[in-house]
């Protein structure tokens, strides 16, 4: 590993767009990588100086304390000082980084995720210092020397400061005691293994950059209940799950982040999921957030993304109490203000750009005029939430009801066939939302209080000659009014023009781009599709952009339709696999049929694969028969063979950019053909390398890749990856193994250096193992491919010619798969000595999937 002098050094010579994108933190020690504990009597400062401090491209600072590494690759909890980009004030937080290579990075959207912090409300300075003192207390001081928080243990023999590989703080004693915990006191989120016990809450911050903890909405686990709701007087709950039976058991029941789902304990001595999962693939936390929805982020191929919005399952869009802000109405996630007539309108719009921040009243309740309140009925109206404080009443009590109460500000009345009904009084109105009657088993009925603005006590009257002045006055007011009116309704009507012209002509110039590119395939309209797919009924695959559905051609072909969703990225994915591989025809190639660039519709027509993508059929994750030998050769042939066509039969070279099994796809009789151009770039013949930014899926990318400077030869890295995984028969990084074999290349080079590569051919194939001196040889030519230095690496045209008998792989291979830098400023990239552990949250590379 380079000293950190040295790599500053490499770093400065790369160019501004890259250094832009990526920050890799590394340190003159391996030593430096995994210190999780910490003694009594130990003093940290918080100094944006430190040789653990890391700014990442978001201008997020932290200075790592302690850091609890589990692997070389993949997210790892740490703690210390975190600032998010205005850095005059900083968080002791608990935070999830990621390490690439053996280093920690800020690879595409790797910005730390803060699931824990000690002083949200009294946030420090720098200066500002954490302490565990020799009573074993823990003790953050800000810079001017106050005590902005601490643990509060007394008479306790604390000993030191653990870390844990769950991201658990953990102050324990001389017998491994724990004393203290951050478990004990969560914030806004929750972790794997985290309990949510009787007594405590989740409570979100009021924003990401504002850390003040916003106070209205919690998630608690009380009563034998898990509720989340908005902290009123009373309580306005909006979402509540109870526990059968809470008293069966001795100890208190609890809910627990596990793998799948967030589950009740307690209870029996098994499970009981409360809210489903996805089950993770890797690092999975959930957050809080303050508009009251409970997410999870788990990290991808990319970065951190949302996998699940748990309680929108449950509530809709509508059932949010945030969903429209006070006094909005939500109708099918859309939100308005109540409209009383178009004459007089008593509520307005907190910002019209902005519909969901809700609804402001016109004149404040007044309980001293309270003779000047009226109620507005709204038909067809529910709350988010209801609780009956009047049962069996009709709607002429329940509206008496508010009208004495002067702190009733609306009234819900809830009545079945009958006149009857029960109603809700509230005294702080959040998010109403529109109701079809004819969907739910009883109806509603809305009433607002406000203040009856035609009864209020007129201005004084004023005399004559003051009404002569004002009347002048007014009348100026009005002409400015007027003019400045019209100029700004001009100007408006011309920037809608402009926009107006301006995206009609980049969607026509586009439209014409690709009409009159040579060889294009046919061309069709968005209800064409429509048709195509009978309105995009069965869905065949899906990815992180895109879903893909079965259609039928007039002629009676099946095809498979690519529906692109998104904007700018998107945009460009589907322009350069239009152009990549809309004029060009291999057998394997997957061919592109058509394409549709309706307005904002963007699809793709490609011929139809029975066998799906390569991953389904190696992996040994269904049911589906298992390869030969003989398929397995005959389809890294046609991998070659496609990939070569690209590299050197086209009128410019193209690089493919995500070669990987799940977009390698099988036709009925196992040919395969390499589809997905969506990453592709054209290199024309004159240049030998080309810079772009970092594209494709970890595990089967480069090692020049942190240059930015590539060529097609990337792509010969991952066809070398994809052989090992055909021979093998198992993904890339596979967390199901031993930790010394999660990692298919260093499993790879070991076996290698003792002769032992038998022992990785695929044991559930009795024809891999009769065949094992061939796939022996043919995990040689995958090592060829997979040299650090890429001008060691083949052509596709040779590795053809290897497979097809006509020469031979060369006896100088490494196996060390790392850089062997060629250019001043190439930084050293290896995967080589990649350690994992069981409970290490891999990155499997088919998270980004097919796109």
């Amino acid at each position: 590993m380079v000293s950190l002098c040295s790599l500053c050094s490499l770093l400065i010579s790369f160019s501004f767009a890259f250094v832009s994108q990526f920050f890799i933190f590394s340190d003159a020690q391996t030593k430096d990588y995994d210190y999780p504990t910490a003694v009594t009597s130990t003093q940290w400062a918080n100094n944006a100086t430190d040789n653990r401090s890391i700014t990442y491209a978001d201008g997020s600072i932290v200075q790592i304390i302690l850091l609890r590494r589990i692997g070389e690759y993949g997210p790892a909890y740490a703690c210390g000082f975190y600032c998010n980009g205005n850095c005059k004030s900083y968080l002791f937080a608990i935070f999830l980084v990621v390490f690439a290579g053996g280093t920690i990075t800020t690879l595409y959207d790797g910005r730390p995720q803060v699931v824990w912090s000690a002083n949200r409300n009294n946030p420090i300075m720098i200066g500002a210092t954490l302490e565990l003192t020799s009573k074993g207390n823990l003790m953050l001081i800000d810079a001017n020397g106050t005590v902005a928080w601490y643990t509060k243990i007394f008479g306790k023999s604390v000993v030191g400061l653990n870390l844990t590989d769950l991201g658990n703080l953990v102050l324990f004693d001389r017998n491994n005691v724990t004393i203290w915990q951050s478990f004990d006191h969560p914030t806004d989120s929750l972790v794997f293994g985290q309990k949510l016990m009787a007594g405590q809450r989740l409570m979100p911050s009021v924003s990401r950059t504002n850390w003040t903890i916003d106070g209205m909405i919690t998630l608690s686990m009380n009563n034998g209940s898990l509720s989340a709701q908005m902290e009123t007087s009373p309580p306005q709950i909006y979402y509540n799950h109870d526990i059968p039976n809470p008293h069966a058991s001795d100890k208190p029941p609890y809910v627990e982040f596990v793998n799948g789902s967030l589950a009740f304990f307690g209870i029996t001595t098994m499970e009981m999921a409360v809210m489903l999962v996805p089950q993770a693939s890797f690092a999975q936390y959930m957050k809080l957030g303050s508009d009251g929805h409970l997410r999870v982020y788990e990290w991808g191929a990319f970065g951190w993304v949302e996998v699940s919005d748990l309680l929108t399952e449950y509530l809709g869009d509508c059932g949010y109490p945030t969903a429209c802000g006070q006094y909005g109405i939500c109708t099918n996630g859309q939100c308005s203000c109540p409209s009383f007539s178009r004459e007089w309108d008593y509520f307005k719009q907190v910002d019209d750009r902005q519909p969901n921040l809700g609804c402001s009243v016109y004149s404040t309740l007044s309980c001293e005029l309270s003779q000047d309140q009226g109620l507005l009925e709204f038909k067809d109206v529910m709350y988010f939430t209801f609780t009956a404080d009047l049962e069996n009443i009709n709607a002429s009590s329940c509206k008496e009801a508010c009208t004495n109460k002067c702190s009733c500000k609306a009234v819900i009345f809830k009545y079945g066939s009958k006149a009857s009904g029960d109603c809700y009084l509230l005294t702080q109105v959040f998010s109403l939302k529109k109701v079809d009657n004819k969907k739910i088993s009883y109806n509603s009925t809305v009433y607002l209080k406000v203040q009856d603005t035609t009864k209020l006590s007129s201005e004084p009257r004023l005399d004559k000659k003051d009404s002569v002045n004002n009347q002048r006055s007014d009348h100026l007011r009005v002409i400015i009014a007027s003019s400045l009116g019209a100029l700004f309704a001009a100007t408006i009507l011309i920037i809608i023009i402009v926009f107006f012209f301006r995206n009609r002509d980049d969607n026509e110039v586009e439209g014409d781009y690709l009409d009159q590119l040579p060889g294009m395939p046919t061309r069709y309209t968005y209800e064409d599709l429509k048709a195509i797919t009978n309105d995009f009924s069965k869905k065949i695959g899906e990815g992180g952009f895109s879903s893909v559905f079965e259609g039928t051609l007039i002629d009676g072909k099946r095809v498979a339709v690519k529906f692109l969703v998104g904007f700018r990225q998107v945009k460009k994915s589907f322009l350069a696999e239009v152009e990549a591989v809309g004029s060009i025809h291999h057998l394997n190639l997957v061919r592109l049929m058509g394409f549709c660039a309706d307005k904002s519709h963007m699809l793709l027509i490609y011929e139809y694969m029975l066998n799906g993508s390569l991953d389904r059929w190696i992996f040994h994750e269904s049911n589906k028969s298992v390869l030969n030998w003989q398929q397995r050769k005959k389809i890294i042939l046609h991998m070659a063979k496609g990939l070569n066509y690209l590299h050197e039969d086209c009128k410019q070279k193209i690089a493919h950019l995500d070669i990987k099994s799940q977009n390698i796809l099988l036709d009925e009789n196992f040919n395969a053909k390499v589809a997905d151009f969506g990453l592709s770039k054209l290199i024309d013949r004159d240049q030998s390398r080309v810079v772009t930014t970092m594209r494709g899926t970890p595990g089967y990318m480069a090692p020049e890749w942190l240059s930015a400077a590539i060529t097609e030869k990337v792509d010969v890295y991952s066809f070398g990856v994809v052989i090992l995984e055909i021979v093998c028969g198992r993904k890339i990084f596979d967390r199901s193994l031993d930790e010394e074999d999660m990692y298919l290349l260093s499993l790879f080079k070991r076996k290698a250096m003792e002769e032992q590569l038998l022992d990785i051919v695929d044991k559930c194939s009795e024809d891999m193992q009769l065949n094992g001196s061939h796939a022996v040889n043919m995990m040689r030519i995958a090592a060829w491919c997979l040299q650090g230095d890429y001008k060691r690496r083949p052509s596709m045209l040779m590795v053809i010619k290897v497979l097809e008998g006509i020469t031979e792989v060369p006896g100088d291979l490494e196996y060390n798969f790392s850089t062997q830098p060629s250019t001043n400023g190439a930084a050293k990239f290896s995967y080589t000595h990649l350690k994992f552990s069981a409970t290490t949250t891999l990155s499997p590379s088919v998270l980004s999937g097919p796109r």
